[in-house]
């Protein structure tokens, strides 16, 4: 999807007469839920222009230019892709084209920059296009039977060659290639190189055009079905932009320690599917290849014990390096190079509970503060939106506050983007809206209408319509599929029926009933364990909770609203009367409030294609089915 095709001549008039960025502007506004920043609009209107000016002196106006181009299942936009045929073998070519106006910028580690007017470190413009490259190929079958016909140009048309662009700092390769100002002749030989200059392949430009995006594109790789090789062998996913600057900022953490001394507390925020796991699994992978001494913690036991199935995969050193929280009480000061805290939303106030030994006692403190001592870099990953039960209390401002207090250097970190959901930007703003956490309730077909977003969203007006649903998806489009719910029923210990161990149904929703997952602990025949409820196949049938989804993604996701959360005339309420779950029902209203509503978030955000909900509370059901329409 781009927000503007035409060929490069056509666009260069609409840009002279100053109306391109202002096009692109209005397109954008109806595309995105979140429109376009000022700067970005100014970008537009100072880049275009000398880009696609530049195009036409080539000799290749009449290639066909896509401008803002979506990658698939990702929130990233490509600035341009150029589409035409290679003059060699007249076969398609596409040029990857990242624009900068910088001027300047600084160095920061291997791959990243520091420019003035960004609050973060940014990777560097020919890293950025380079891994643009290989995730579009990576993630469109046809591209990957043919990687030749992409190719990447990061162009710097205010920059000049020497100073940090010196181009031999960079490696070169077919999908990454930089050119500023002064060797703009040689950005013109590469691109005559790529793209037939003859006016006649004007049709074959087109075509080529509408192959590329009429491209089926592969899913994009599942976090477990991919975390045994990117940890035990190499790396498995290609980090875009603020995830490779995360990355990055890690690494040369590490290094600094080495040569320094220096702790440094690095913080990644990022919403549902944003790619907070798939880093924390890249830098698990690379720094334990390297020799370091990297530990990843989590304060979910159904997270850290699927991790450690499917990452530990029949290699036990694998599995140790998967723990929880509250094991780092009486661990030694910088006994760690790395400590990764994923989902540190769930950072508590302290480790101690009722299995811990008397003689540990003594040496606890707040959690926080174990984790931050336990390593010359700790990083934490978290979405403060997920908190989801009482006493959980990870934000950036306690963990920058224990940073600081601790004397550590910090960086932050913030991802932008949904890469689960099919990188639907509109659905996580169709989920704020819905929920009340920023916007008023939009329904779902006025939010997509005339954009190609393929994620599905409906509603069923019963539990057994949505198990259909689910289940015609999943043998009609393949994936995965699970039922979970708000806490609203009762969960009962498993009971034995005719000398078998049997869950108890104890979800009811009129005649139709269906038991909550298997307990921690509690082993029920042809049933898997809580902890890996959302990753085995015979976890469809159970209805899944949020201690045993979160964290975790599926193909095609049923949400079971409660009465826990209902709607009224303009409005949720919370009603703690309907809650089964002991520790939220003991919040004050106040955070009540935020825990339900963030529990339906993350269970809605679950899903990677599409989503289907119902609420048994007939009010709350109406406004689903308006909104899901």
């Amino acid at each position: 999807m781009a927000l503007v095709r035409q060929s490069a001549e056509s666009l260069l008039a609409e840009a002279l007469a100053n109306r391109l960025h202002k096009t692109l502007e209005e397109k954008a506004r109806f595309q995105f839920e979140s429109g376009v920043s000022d700067g970005e609009v100014r970008s537009w209107q100072n880049s275009l222009p000398v880009f696609l000016g530049d195009l036409v002196d080539a000799g290749l106006g009449h290639v066909e230019v896509l401008l803002e181009h979506k990658l698939p299942h990702s929130p990233k936009r490509l600035d341009v892709v150029l589409c035409g045929r290679n003059p060699r073998h007249g076969r398609p070519s596409y040029v990857v084209v990242e624009l900068k106006q910088w001027s300047k910028a600084e160095p920061y580690g291997d791959d990243l920059v520091k420019v003035e007017f960004y609050s973060q470190p940014v990777l560097h413009p020919l890293e950025q296009v380079r891994r643009y490259c290989e995730y579009l190929v990576d993630s469109t079958p046809a591209l990957a039977a043919q990687p030749d016909s992409v190719h990447g140009v990061a162009y710097l048309h205010n920059a000049r060659k020497v100073g940090p662009w010196n181009i031999t700092r960079y490696g070169v390769d077919e999908f990454g290639e930089l050119y500023t100002l002064d060797n703009k002749g040689e950005l013109i030989n590469r691109l005559r190189a790529l793209l037939d200059t003859d006016a006649g392949t004007r049709d074959g430009a087109r075509d080529a055009a509408d192959e590329f995006l009429g491209m089926r594109h592969a899913p994009s790789k599942p976090l477990l079905t991919v975390a045994a090789k990117e940890i035990q062998e190499r790396e498995q996913f290609v980090l875009l932009d603020e995830q490779q600057v995360a990355y990055s900022l890690v690494r040369r953490a590490v290094e600094k320690a080495r040569s320094s001394r220096k702790q440094t507390v690095v913080i990644v925020l990022g919403g549902p599917g944003s790619g907070k796991s798939v880093i924390a699994l890249s830098l698990l992978g690379e720094l334990a290849r390297q020799g370091r001494e990297v530990l990843h913690a989590t304060g979910s036991s159904s997270f850290t014990s699927t991790m450690r199935k499917h990452a530990g995969s029949r290699n036990r050193r694998v599995q140790t390096m998967f723990k929880y929280f509250n094991n780092f009480i009486d661990v030694e000061p910088l006994d760690l190079d790395v400590l990764i805290c994923d989902e540190a939303h769930r950072v508590r106030e302290t480790s101690l509970n009722r299995y811990t030994k008397r003689e540990v006692r003594d040496k606890a403190r707040r959690q926080i503060e174990e984790l931050i001592d336990a390593a010359r870099v700790p990083v934490f990953l978290l979405d403060e939106n997920q908190t989801v039960r009482p006493g959980e209390m990870g934000s950036l401002l306690e963990i920058e506050a224990a940073a600081t207090s601790a004397g550590c250097e910090v960086e932050v970190v913030k991802l932008d983007g949904q890469f689960r959901c099919g990188g639907s930007e509109l659905f996580d703003a169709w989920v704020a809206r819905l929920l009340g956490v920023k916007g008023a309730p939009t329904r779902w077909s006025t939010l997509v209408a005339g954009t190609d977003d393929e994620f599905v969203v409906r509603s069923a007006e019963s539990p057994r319509e949505m198990e259909s649903w689910l289940l015609d998806r999943q043998a009609r489009d393949g994936g995965t599929a699970r039922v979970a719910a708000g806490y609203c029923w009762r969960w009962s210990d498993p009971v034995t029926e005719d000398g078998v161990k049997v869950l108890v149904p104890d979800v009811r929703i009129g005649d139709w009933h269906r038991p909550w997952n298997a307990k921690p602990e509690q082993r029920v025949p042809d049933v898997p364990a809580s902890h890996f409820w959302a990753s085995d196949e015979r976890g469809f049938g159970q209805v899944g909770c949020i201690y045993t989804a979160q964290g975790f993604e599926y193909d095609w996701a049923g949400v079971i609203f409660g009465n826990d959360f209902v709607w009224r005339d303009d409005h949720w309420e919370p009603q703690r009367q309907h809650s089964h779950d002991p520790a939220v029902k003991k919040a004050d209203d106040l955070h009540f409030a935020r825990l339900v509503r963030n529990t339906y978030k993350v269970l809605l955000t679950r899903g990677m294609r599409g989503v289907c909900v119902f609420s048994e509370d007939p009010e709350t059901q109406e406004h689903l089915r308006a909104m899901s329409g």
